[in-house]
């Protein structure tokens, strides 16, 4: 597979790294000659500076030959242009674009249908916004998404030693909670990935994935010692397009909110905006304004600034004023592993959220969504089951699964199903995988081909 990215910046370098990692063929395009030396001693893809909606630029790449165009610049009019001119010189390729800009949401489906002929558009910052949304009323979980059109969840807690499933071993759930026992799907535990089997126990402290129903959420998380919080108040720190999203959401579900916003051009424009939102002109990260505005009643502080740093800081203060539900925007992969050991647990990226979407209409095997987590060290993975996969027509227990995936749950009929050793999942089933990141692409090749071995 050939895919060409336009744009150098966070997004473009990881998936460009995870794309390479993958062995498949890569070629990056950008302008700024740092973003392509950077990524030229990361990884190994081809790079070309040049604008990337440059006809003469898209030919030196190969845009004739190539599967799949990704513009992900950080302008959405070069990332239109870019899919554009790839629809004149190549209409078979499919093409993703990056567009975040609001005043284009009433477009998508013109871009989609018409000129430039886009086959995706990613829009990161929704996917931010409808998260932050859902981890608001569930104050105990770190992560949460779904699946299945929102029939499905997953959901990441941190499990306290007063939790009902500490210290149990997974093989033990069925007798101590029948039907309703916990799909739990991945494991982290001292910051490794475990892939559970029937022999893990769970220990106080572990962040535990695990899926179900939506409409059983609520009893699922009783189960943990934990239940739903729907919240009253809210401030957010940043007021840009993931803020000011956020905002009217809020206000559409009667929720008090206020938001801070540096700028005080921005802070005029949401003004206008906002019907019923308080907006603030000041730096978010100032303890002296947190205090005036009594940040510690807020039943959540949610801080979206562009800056990873002002927004650790302002979670970190907003903690240290009693505030226990934070929401922290990070966008530097560095970071992940350092957050939780500070107290900076309840994390969502753009970044992050741009990659699944991407992963989504690149893998293999009719996938229907594909959402990275932990860093991007693990991933959820759904899929319809072809008749022409090796997984089947037989038990699971014949097929050789890679180490670090699993089969997390089958659903059929709309029943969600966990599998066993004796299990068949039969063509047309959903399914629904988590793996970590070394086992994607042996798990790819099995919901395609079959194989004989691996």
């Amino acid at each position: 597979m050939k895919i060409i990215i336009v744009g150098a910046g966070e997004v473009g370098y990881n998936i460009a790294n995870r794309l390479a990692s993958e062995n498949k063929q890569v070629i990056v395009i950008d302008q700024n000659p740092d973003a392509c030396r950077r990524i030229s001693e990361d990884i190994d893809v081809q790079i070309i500076t040049g604008s990337g909606s440059s006809p003469r630029v898209l030919r030196e790449a190969g845009i004739e030959d190539s599967d799949i165009l990704l513009a992900v610049t950080d302008s959405d009019e070069i990332n239109l242009v870019a899919c554009m001119i790839t629809n004149l010189l190549s209409s078979t390729t499919k093409k993703l674009a990056r567009i975040r800009n609001s005043d284009f949401d009433a477009y998508h489906d013109s871009f989609k249908n018409q000129i430039p002929h886009i086959d995706t558009i990613i829009n990161p910052e929704i996917e931010v916004v409808n998260t932050i949304r859902k981890l608001m009323d569930v104050p105990d979980a770190q992560d949460i998404g779904h699946f299945v059109d929102g029939k499905v969840k997953y959901v990441g807690i941190r499990l306290t030693k007063n939790s009902p499933i500490a210290r149990m071993r997974l093989i033990d759930f069925h007798d101590k909670f029948g039907k309703d026992r916990p799909l739990i799907a991945a494991i982290i535990r001292n910051n490794e990935v475990i892939v559970p089997r029937g022999s893990h126990t769970i220990e106080s402290n572990d962040l535990v994935y695990f899926v179900c129903e939506t409409q059983k959420l609520e009893r699922t998380l009783k189960l943990f010692g934990m239940q739903i919080h729907p919240i009253k108040s809210a401030l957010i720190i940043g007021g840009g397009n993931i803020g000011s999203r956020l905002a009217k959401i809020l206000e559409q579900d009667g929720v008090k909110t206020k938001i801070i916003e540096s700028d005080l051009q921005r802070c005029h424009d949401l003004s206008e905006q906002m019907d019923k939102t308080v907006v603030l002109h000041g730096d978010g990260s100032d303890q002296k304004l947190f205090l005036e505005e009594n940040v510690g009643q807020s039943d959540v502080v949610v801080s979206v600034t562009d800056d990873d740093e002002t927004n650790i800081l302002v979670s970190l203060l907003a903690k240290n004023l009693g505030v226990k539900n934070t929401i922290t925007r990070i966008g530097k992969a560095s970071y992940y592993p350092l957050l939780a050991s500070i107290g900076i647990e309840k994390v969502v990226s753009p970044r992050l959220s741009a990659v699944s979407s991407i992963l989504k209409d690149i893998r293999q095997g009719n996938v229907l969504s594909d959402i990275s987590i932990l860093g991007e060290r693990g991933e959820f993975i759904e899929a319809i089951a072809l008749e022409t996969s090796d997984i089947t027509n037989r038990p699971l227990k014949k097929i050789s699964f890679p180490k670090g995936a699993i089969l997390v749950c089958i659903i059929r009929n709309g029943e969600i199903m966990i599998p066993s050793g004796l299990s068949e999942v039969t063509p047309g089933d959903r399914m629904i995988f988590f793996a970590i990141k070394q086992a994607v692409k042996k798990l790819e090749k099995l919901l395609t081909v079959k194989l004989d071995f691996f």
